[in-house]
């Protein structure tokens, strides 16, 4: 058998953290608890500015690799820098984590025992509740389904125990995502143009239009240690990102015209039903991203396959 067969494959894992330093430790302990420990951990800080340097330089048990961007990057831009650094260093598997959740000290030994392009893990919160929002079904084609997400792991399933060992999944969270480096040849880096919100979902389907697969692990456990809330308010700057990257979504993988033209729909219902609920603020966001998401039917050209030098 020759040397390349029986080569062991290396899992490099990418951070993304933002002035959230105590959670940040957190996460770091169980990732230095694994019993199948990552190769390399590529800690990308978007300028915080509280203690998270500290935290990062004192720990001396994982390989971190710390970026300090000067700016913040958003989640979209850290992956998108995060991602390509692990890939350029040559790892076989990358896998994206937020700051927020603790992995289990068997994580990394069930997500790499399975051979598949993409894995998504399994979150649940603090209490032991399953919080798995990736979409089972992800509707790009029903111009009528006003939120594409029609089901997801924990709407369909009561419990981990309920679920079968793996759940085929239409899109994803960069929280808890494995991805092998082929994928990343073919289809490309996250699209740091979305700062927050929607990257994950976008590169999901990328990779499953292009023939990768994606399941959830049933035993590839995450906890969460935040409430999972995926309700923003829509006239903050956050509802801005919300709406214009639901937008670009739509206006690249609609899958069909009446589809492509449903973020029309959604700008004028809002706008009429302002004075009922959001206000001018929900107005003003949702007119300001459909102006911006008209500039980004097409992904960004640092995220296209050209972008990544190809696998060794």
């Amino acid at each position: 058998m020759s040397g390349e067969s029986t080569r062991r494959e290396t899992v490099a894992v990418v951070v993304v953290t933002f002035n959230r330093a105590d959670l940040l430790v957190r996460m770091l302990d169980g990732l230095a608890a694994q019993t199948r420990p990552a190769d390399a951990v590529f800690v990308i800080d978007n300028a915080s500015t509280d203690h998270t340097r500290t935290v990062l330089d004192a720990r001396t048990d994982l390989p971190l690799h710390v970026t300090t961007s000067a700016e913040n990057l958003g989640g979209a831009g850290g992956f998108h820098l995060g991602m390509r650094q692990a890939y350029d260093a040559g790892h076989d598997r990358i896998l994206l984590m937020d700051d927020d959740v603790v992995p289990a000290p068997d994580f990394l030994e069930v997500m790499t025992a399975h051979t598949g392009p993409c894995q998504m893990a399994v979150r649940e919160d603090l209490q032991g509740r399953l919080v798995e929002k990736a979409a089972i079904r992800f509707d790009l084609d029903n111009p009528l389904a006003i939120k594409p997400k029609t089901a997801s792991v924990d709407s369909t399933y009561a419990s981990r125990a309920e679920m079968p060992a793996e759940v085929e999944v239409e899109n994803v969270a960069f929280e808890g995502f494995m991805v092998r480096r082929d994928v990343i040849a073919a289809i490309g880096l996250p699209d740091p143009s979305f700062f927050i919100f929607y990257d994950d979902v976008d590169f999901a389907i990328r990779a499953r239009r292009a023939g990768y697969p994606v399941v959830c692990l049933r035993d590839a456990v995450l906890v969460r240690q935040l409430d999972f809330n995926q309700q923003h308010d829509l006239g903050s700057w956050k509802g801005f990102y919300m709406f214009r990257n639901l937008f670009v979504v739509h206006f690249r993988y609609g899958g069909n015209v009446l589809v492509r033209l449903k973020p029309w729909l959604i700008v004028l219902m809002v706008v009429l039903l302002s004075p009922l609920r959001g206000g001018r603020g929900e107005a003003a966001n949702v007119i300001k991203a459909i102006r911006s998401a008209r500039e980004m039917r097409h992904l960004d050209p640092a995220s296209s396959p050209d972008a990544v030098r190809p696998p060794r």
